[in-house]
């Protein structure tokens, strides 16, 4: 997988527009890298947009979004890549006032069985392996196409 994505690489592997990109960057929602003018974003910024798409879908204000962000850096220190592992499912359930990362479907219930009001709950894992995947299979389709086009460019000249 690659180290660094451009932005038309993110806006493939996303579906985040290249204005949203650059007013995300603005407001420093995601910080990528700056190589010159060109913005070059590492795979824990490709899944943490990831899941702000999914939690934008949901209704979530960017301030919301921002919260949610903050709740997950400061309760594990580390990026998404390495909370939600392949194998895991880690789900952020919210009632509107408190955020819970679960990854038992028993405290789930729990949860949902204990609350006052209705609960939104998103799989994080979800969005982060579709775009684990897709990035996977874009290295992959390119690797292949690459040398091709590499041998046909020496042939011609």
């Amino acid at each position: 997988m690659p180290d660094r994505f451009s932005s038309q690489e993110v806006i493939a592997l996303t579906g985040v527009t290249a204005r949203r990109l650059q007013w995300w960057d603005e407001r420093g929602v995601i910080k990528p890298e700056r190589q010159g003018h060109r913005r070059l974003y590492s795979m824990q910024n490709v899944m943490a947009m990831a899941v702000i798409c999914e939690l934008r879908r949901k209704g979530f204000s960017l301030q919301g979004v921002r919260k949610v962000m903050r709740f997950l850096d400061r309760e594990f220190g580390k990026g998404l890549a390495e909370i939600v592992g392949r194998n895991s499912d880690v789900h952020l359930l919210t009632d509107g006032k408190h955020l819970y990362l679960e990854t038992s479907a028993k405290q789930i219930v729990d949860i949902l069985k204990n609350s006052n009001q209705p609960i939104l709950g998103i799989c994080l894992s979800d969005a982060v392996r579709q775009v684990r995947a897709e990035a996977v299979a874009r290295k992959a389709s390119t690797s292949v196409i690459a040398p091709i086009q590499h041998r046909r460019a020496r042939k011609a000249s």
